[in-house]
């Protein structure tokens, strides 16, 4: 019976071949990008998911509650680890802090020849780090391994790359920033791609500690690189530690009036998701942009799965002899909802052969926009083989099961005399799904419009700084290399092309923050913390900030004069900008005086309020070489700056970045989601009006001869065409009617995760309804033109 049916399925296919392939097209686009969407979607689902107890890890993190709102970070003051062990003994089974750190790794041979010379991310962890969280151990083991200070432990790939033979690497040394040397003590599996953990090289936390012992008495300063995790005993609930630590963080932190600073916790699995609070690998996609693209995979195959439906209630008509036949012949209701599913499935499954066939061939294009090595090989992903079987069926079923009730209900006697009719109800339907298909088509312009016109906003608003053609050149900042900043800034300084030069920890607008207690005037600590960013006399000229009150401060290497922004000073409620000059601000235990306050920059992404700003210069802590030069002529610059820079620090190793680059990264999400929404809003574009040709086809075919009887009483091709064309731009016009404030909706919700912002306005919503009513005038168009020139007499000469 089933390989009758796929024969009759086969013939009937090939019979109506224009509908068939109308179909296939549809069909095959719309499954080729939900597999696309699914193969992405897995691979971010399946972050961090290998550890084991991952439901009990969870990670401290650091808020602040005042009146301007709430903020929040992935950085813990550093006694935070030691006292959140000590007061939780019963809840908390383990805790480890691991700090991000990088700089120059060495290895020399047995002769003592520099053999390798890396710039490289380097952590400082705690043992327990490694207790809490189930890295593979190829060789040590985590209770010992980093137990001692100037202990190292290397990835498989690190240690191969700087010993040769991973198996080889136990018991040599690597040097650290030409300061000193740590012993490799243990080796760990490579870290996968889908890991929070870019871990190649951890040096014990006892080192670093040797390093800063005075800093782990403070709370009051918490940087996003000093991170914590801990693992949960079992049976104790993550609601009783978080009952918990609103005493807990009254007890360490500084009170103030108005602004509370608080521990709080994050569970591992809502890491790689929450882009509030980053993580080592810098991947963050929130669950809000995966359910976005899932949806619009749903949107793809329900307009794909609309235009088969279309189509075959359409075409119902002219098989109703085929039905009436089968049906005299004792063919049962189900039998025939069976013949015509099986035509469906038979559909289905050509349209996955050449889904498969374009996912391949689209693949490569979704790996460079989202820069993930993401796979389509259902032999490592079986999971994808179950997805596809499953979308096999599923559009089988939603595509096939309404036409396969509607023929399979002709009534015998009507459907032998060829008396069926498109009915009410059918004609009804086809037109609701019509509505639906477009508006669907019709959100996704608009949505695509919105963000398009966004991401132009992003690119273009003033930051109140200027960060074009300024290179970021890293600089050591060890004692024999502060000694030569001076040479270094001169030679580099009499490079033509270069206009202004400036040592800084960062630029203005940098994900790299700490954020810092300080008191104004002598009074106690002010109710919220500051944004500090360290750096010469020279930084306000090379950013080009702007003063609204007093000058930048003098040179100095250390803090004596500071510059604050506008927002610091009206958060402390000061409205003369002026009368804040000469007033004494009080920051890690030093005092400096305001000289002048610059205009409010923005110093994170457009996301975010800006934050009140201290600008102090501390030579011992500057990172950068900002290099402000003429555009035209960077490419000659910059490989003479790489040249001065290799011969001024031999030992070192020489990185750098422009300015506008690191800003546009902010913004990766959004252009990423704004490439997706510009391709899948053309094709569903694309299935849509496919599937409206296929319709007019057939409409104008079953409407031959009634167009020929008005030809021969005297209408014109263009009063046809009109007629065609009416109840189709009246569709149209219902759709984008239902959509603008479905989509209206959307983009608001998505605008207000902003805090800059453009205007929504009526044009991306007229610009829809345009596209959508002229590319509808011009397919329907095109196919009933056709039928109102047909000749009369071939339309009529069988009547």
């Amino acid at each position: 019976m089933l390989k009758l049916n796929l024969k009759i399925a086969w013939r009937n296919l090939w019979k109506n071949k224009g509908y068939t392939f109308i179909n296939v097209l549809g069909l095959s686009i719309g499954m080729a990008s939900c597999i696309l969407i699914f193969i992405f979607i897995r691979y971010q689902m399946s972050f961090d998911e290998d550890f084991k107890n991952e439901d009990r890890i969870y990670r401290i993190t650091t808020n602040w509650t005042s009146a301007d709102g709430f903020y929040e970070s992935e950085g813990v003051p550093k006694p935070a680890p030691a006292a959140l062990r000590n007061d939780f003994k019963d809840q908390i089974e383990k805790v480890g802090a691991i700090r991000q750190d990088g700089g120059i790794i060495k290895v020399k041979d047995d002769a003592g020849k520099e053999r390798v010379k890396i710039l490289e991310d380097v952590f400082y962890a705690e043992p327990e780090f490694f207790q809490i969280m189930s890295f593979n151990w190829l060789q040590g083991n985590p209770v010992q391994s980093l137990s001692e200070p100037n202990t190292v432990v290397l990835s498989k790939e690190m240690a191969t790359k700087l010993f040769g033979n991973w198996n080889q690497a136990v018991g040599k040394t690597i040097n650290y920033q030409n300061r000193e040397n740590f012993r490799v003590t243990g080796i760990l599996q490579d870290m996968p791609e889908n890991s929070s953990f870019p871990i190649n090289i951890v040096v014990s936390y006892k080192t670093f500690q040797g390093y800063k012992d005075e800093e782990f008495t403070k709370w009051g300063n918490t940087s996003s690189n000093d991170q914590c995790f801990f693992l949960l005993k079992n049976g104790v609930s993550i609601e009783e530690i978080r009952s918990l630590l609103p005493k807990f963080s009254s007890k360490y932190f500084e009170k103030t009036a108005s602004s509370k600073e608080e521990i709080s916790v994050q569970a591992l699995n809502d890491i790689h998701y929450n882009e509030s609070l980053g993580n080592f690998a810098n991947k963050t996609v929130p669950k809000k942009e995966l359910y976005g693209l899932a949806i619009i995979g749903i949107f793809l195959l329900l307009t794909a799965c609309i235009n088969f439906i279309n189509l075959a209630t359409a075409q119902a008509v002219s098989r109703s002899k085929e039905v009436g036949v089968r049906k005299v012949m004792g063919s049962l209701r189900k039998q025939l909802v069976f013949q015509f599913l099986t035509e469906t499935l038979t559909i289905s499954v050509f349209s996955l052969l050449v889904a498969c066939v374009l996912t391949e061939a689209a693949l490569p294009g979704m790996k460079r926009l989202f820069n993930e090595n993401i796979s389509f090989s259902i032999i490592q992903h079986p999971v994808i083989f179950v997805f596809m079987i499953g979308l096999v069926i599923l559009v089988s079923f939603l595509a096939g099961f309404y036409p396969a009730m509607v023929m399979s209900g002709f009534s015998p006697a009507l459907a032998i005399k060829n008396k069926i009719t498109a009915n009410a109800g059918g004609l009804s339907l086809r037109k609701v799904l019509v509505v639906l298909q477009f508006t669907i088509t019709i959100i996704l312009i608009i949505g695509t419009v919105v963000v398009l016109n966004q991401m132009k906003y992003t690119r273009e608003k003033p930051l109140g700084f200027n960060p074009s053609a300024i290179a970021m050149v890293s600089v050591r900042n060890d004692s024999l290399s502060v000694l030569k900043y001076n040479i270094l800034q001169e030679r580099v300084s009499k490079i033509p092309g270069v206009l202004l030069t400036s040592f800084c920890r960062t630029p203005p607008s940098s994900s790299n923050n700490n954020e810092s207690n300080f008191k104004y005037n002598g009074t106690e600590s002010a109710n919220f913390q500051v944004n500090t960013k360290l750096a010469d006399e020279h930084y306000f000229k090379t950013f080009g900030l702007t003063f609204v009150a007093g000058r930048g401060f003098s040179k100095s290497d250390t803090i004596k004069e500071l510059v604050v922004n506008e927002t610091t000073l009206k958060k402390l409620n000061v409205v003369n900008f002026n009368e804040a000059l000469g007033k004494q601000i009080t920051i890690w235990g030093k005092k400096g005086t305001i000289v002048g306050v610059v205009k409010d920059f923005n110093n994170l992404s457009l996301h975010e309020p800006i934050s009140p700003v201290v600008i102090a210069p501390i030579k011992e802590n500057y990172r950068n070489l900002a290099v402000k030069m003429d555009s035209k002529q960077i490419m000659a610059i910059m490989p003479q700056i790489e040249k001065i820079w290799n011969e001024t620090f031999p030992e070192n190793f020489y990185s750098s970045s422009f300015v506008d680059d690191d800003i546009s990264q902010y913004y990766e999400l959004e252009r990423i989601m704004g490439t997706l929404f510009k391709v899948f809003a053309g094709v569903i574009i694309f299935i849509s009006f496919i599937g409206l040709f296929g319709l007019i086809s057939f409409v104008a075919t079953q409407r031959t001869k009634e167009m020929a009887i008005r030809k021969v009483l005297g209408a014109s091709t263009l009063e046809l065409v009109r007629m065609l064309n009416g109840t189709f731009l009246l569709m149209v016009f219902l759709a984008n009617v239902v959509a603008w404030p479905l989509a209206y909706l959307l983009v608001s919700k998505w605008l207000a995760t902003f805090t800059y912002r453009i205007e929504l306005s009526i044009w991306p919503f007229v610009f829809a309804m345009i596209i959508s009513m002229l590319i509808t005038l011009i397919t329907v168009s095109f196919r009933s033109f056709k039928a109102a020139r047909a000749n009369t007499i071939d339309a009529l000469k069988y009547e």
